[in-house]
């Protein structure tokens, strides 16, 4: 029976790993391994089509579906979960293409990608909530959904931004909230106080600010400042009509 030396079997996996997409996706024309592309995406087969569109942009950065190539990635990329490669892709795609007809999808794209970096699988599984997880991506996403609708107000992707700024708005809304409570919790009135008076501010029209009314009327009493917690107290009582 053979017996393989530690340097054989470390110069083997060298090898095994010197194996690149390039070797794996046939070595044929363009137009036919972009058709191929094209089949995997529309049947869901995300790394499939990856692979391939990945193995066009290598060999032809500069060929007829270059630009497709890389909108086809973006999408590719973000439906198999490759967030960072999206907006990494998406980045690559505008500082190239500034006046491309597309940009608008290009943006879109980018709020969705920012969206998704806030989701959590195992969160999603067992119904955690997760409104004090940090919202920088939440932030991200409606700073980008709102540029899309400054610059393209006729985009077909204009109306579903503009019902997914109301899910974010609602969402940082909810995290202000629960930072809040975190403060009333530690018995940091006045922290408590300032972050209620500024979701209430920022976010006026949502659950999450007539919720924070509470948590006020909370810190007021134990401060003692009777004539807030009395308005404050007042106000819940109007939105309880």
């Amino acid at each position: 029976m053979k017996k393989y030396t530690l340097s054989g079997l470390l110069a083997l996996s060298v090898l095994v790993g010197c194996s690149s997409s390039d070797e794996i996706v046939p070595d044929i024309p363009p137009s036919e391994l972009y058709s191929e592309a094209q089949v995997s995406l529309q049947s869901g087969n995300w790394l499939t089509a990856i692979d391939k569109l990945e193995a066009l942009d290598s060999r032809y950065p500069f060929g007829a579906y270059s630009e497709q190539v890389q909108l086809d990635l973006i999408y590719a990329y973000y439906k198999n979960d490759d967030l960072a490669l999206s907006l990494a892709t998406i980045e690559r795609f505008s500082r190239l293409n500034p006046t491309h007809e597309k940009l608008d999808w290009v943006l879109y794209m980018r709020g969705l990608t920012h969206m998704a970096q806030d989701r959590n699988f195992m969160h999603d599984l067992f119904n955690v909530d997760r409104s004090d997880r940090d919202p920088e991506p939440v932030k991200k996403a409606f700073s980008d959904f709102k540029k899309l609708l400054e610059r393209y107000p006729s985009s077909p992707y204009a109306e579903d931004a503009k019902k997914r700024m109301i899910a974010l708005k609602n969402r940082l809304a909810n995290y202000d909230l629960a930072t809040a409570d975190f403060y009333l919790r530690r018995e940091a009135w006045i922290a408590a106080i300032n972050r209620t008076q500024e979701l209430q501010k920022t976010y006026p029209d949502t659950e999450a600010a007539i919720k924070s009314l509470n948590i006020q009327l909370a810190a007021y009493q134990e401060l003692g400042l009777e004539d807030a917690a009395k308005r404050t107290q007042q106000l819940i009582d109007l939105n309880l009509q």
